[in-house]
């Protein structure tokens, strides 16, 4: 007998398949329109990647992955008890000392956030961050399949992708599989730039300070990377009527007691900057004062909780005896459920996935295809090393350069990443399908969730690695699957 949830996930591969079919019943040279469609308009929405300093177009697959209302719900749940335990360690990083061995920061960056973090913060704490994750909708076994793979908690990427992605797929492609399935209805998830803003406003209300001017910080001079604040400035100022002002920290300035960009006070600042990246700046003599007097004052979105923010968290999260001292059993059990076993890589003992207390090193090497070796604070997918892939030597070697670095690395069990097939254009202008790996991001407020879709044909799935983009939405199919137990899923 099906279970609620294994019915409910076959409904989902219900709703993918007649999606898929949709699509595949148009002619190949519509298709082949489609696609083309949808590449100029990714071009003209500015959905790019800057590379060396050019602009560099975010492939956009035309198929959208589906959910059902209820996945997309429990999803959503447990996001946001994610986002609790998160924003709880920066707390424990000072009362627990595993807790801080194991999220242990460089002493600058450590000051900072002694010296930042009051009594504001814990009244209220705007961390505005993405859960990287895999989740096959399609699957009986769909819930299982949820697996937290990294915290993104400041900086995230896709605040103007995911919105600029999905409005692509619904003016382009959503119109398409309403001729072909008229009774499917398909949605898009709540704009992650609304959430943001939202996030933001309610954030300026607890602190009672006008909601005038904010403000969103990031390198200008960077010449690889998202291109996204400018875009999003500009939207929140058409949307929401507010200034919005884009900054580099170098720009900023303290007025009479006021933090201020071109003369213009500052309410609430948005950031893509880490600590470790002023004290980079303030060693060439840039003056970084405002921007700790934003995090300090609790005026910064991510918090000054966000620079916890390490793979590592997932080791505090899968630690038995950690989780039973500060988390109820439902949060454990979540944790247990999708948070993959995480370990910081060291020549040390500790609690092995199996629950037994043994050799770190010499478990790595024995069941070297079941883990992933990740540098524990870098991102974009850079120095991920999967176990299957390499032969047993290369693992070892793998290992060994883990331990001589001078950067922490984790070892994290590895997580099954689903396979979707999307409609592609090949070189000769034939349509065909391939396979791509999937990874979504996760967003979450009280006030929805917002999904990026990442896909690529490599395991290691990040637009940074040339990945592509695919538009996650929800879908209310007409006649709901029924189980063998008489219930509607």
């Amino acid at each position: 007998m099906l279970t609620p949830a294994e019915e409910l996930g076959l409904s989902g591969m219900n709703l993918a398949l007649r999606v898929r079919k949709a699509i595949n019943r148009l002619p190949e040279d519509e298709v082949a329109g489609m696609l083309l469609r949808v590449r100029e308009e990714s071009a003209r929405r500015h959905l790019v990647y800057m590379r060396e300093g050019r602009e560099d177009v975010i492939n956009v697959l035309a198929c959208p992955i589906t959910m059902l209302p209820d996945q997309h719900s429990y999803i959503h749940a447990v996001c946001l008890t994610m986002d609790r335990a998160l924003k709880s360690l920066a707390v424990l990083y000072w009362t627990d000392l595993e807790v801080q061995r194991i999220l242990k920061l460089p002493p600058g960056e450590e000051e900072w956030l002694s010296g930042c973090r009051g009594k504001s913060h814990e009244e209220s704490d705007p961390v505005f961050g993405r859960l990287d994750a895999v989740v096959d909708p399609r699957s009986p076994t769909w819930k299982e399949s949820l697996r937290f793979l990294e915290p993104n908690m400041s900086g995230i990427g896709g605040l103007h992708l995911v919105p600029t992605c999905e409005g692509i797929i619904r003016d382009v492609v959503f119109p398409i599989i309403r001729e072909m399935e008229p009774d499917l209805q398909l949605e898009t998830g709540r704009d992650i730039r609304d959430l943001l803003v939202e996030a933001m406003l309610d954030h300026l209300k607890a602190l009672g300070r006008p909601a005038r001017t904010l403000c969103f910080v990031e390198p200008l001079s960077d010449a690889t990377g998202t291109v996204e604040q400018e875009d999003l400035a500009r939207y929140i100022h058409d949307r929401f009527g507010m200034k919005a002002l884009h900054a580099d920290p170098s720009s900023l300035s303290i007025e009479k007691g006021e933090v201020v960009f071109r003369g213009d006070p500052i309410d609430l600042a948005y950031r893509d900057y880490s600590v470790a990246d002023l004290l980079a700046l303030a060693k060439k003599g840039v003056d970084v004062e405002p921007m700790r007097r934003l995090f300090a004052e609790n005026r910064m979105v991510s918090s000054i909780t966000a620079e916890i923010d390490q793979k590592s968290c997932w080791e505090v999260l899968t630690d038995p005896a950690i989780i039973a001292s500060h988390f109820d059993s439902d949060e454990r059990q979540l944790f247990r459920r999708h948070v993959p076993w995480t370990r910081l890589v060291g020549d040390r003992k500790t609690v092995l996935p199996d629950g037994r207390t043994g050799d770190l090193l010499e478990h790595l090497r024995k069941e070297h295809d079941r883990f992933v070796l990740k540098p524990n604070r870098s991102y974009g997918g850079e120095g991920v090393v999967i176990g299957h892939a390499l032969s047993l030597a290369e693992w070892d070697a793998a290992i060994e350069e883990a331990l001589a670095g001078p950067d922490l690395w984790v070892v994290q069990r590895l997580a099954g990443i689903p396979v979707h097939e999307f409609p592609v254009l090949g070189p000769d202008g034939r349509v065909h399908s391939e396979p791509f790996h999937t990874v979504m991001g996760f967003a979450s407020t009280r006030d929805g969730l917002a999904t990026m879709g990442r896909a690529s044909q490599k395991q290691v799935v990040n637009i940074a690695q040339r990945g592509g983009m695919c538009a996650v939405v929800t879908g209310h199919p007409p006649g709901a699957l029924v189980g063998p137990s008489g219930r509607r899923a």
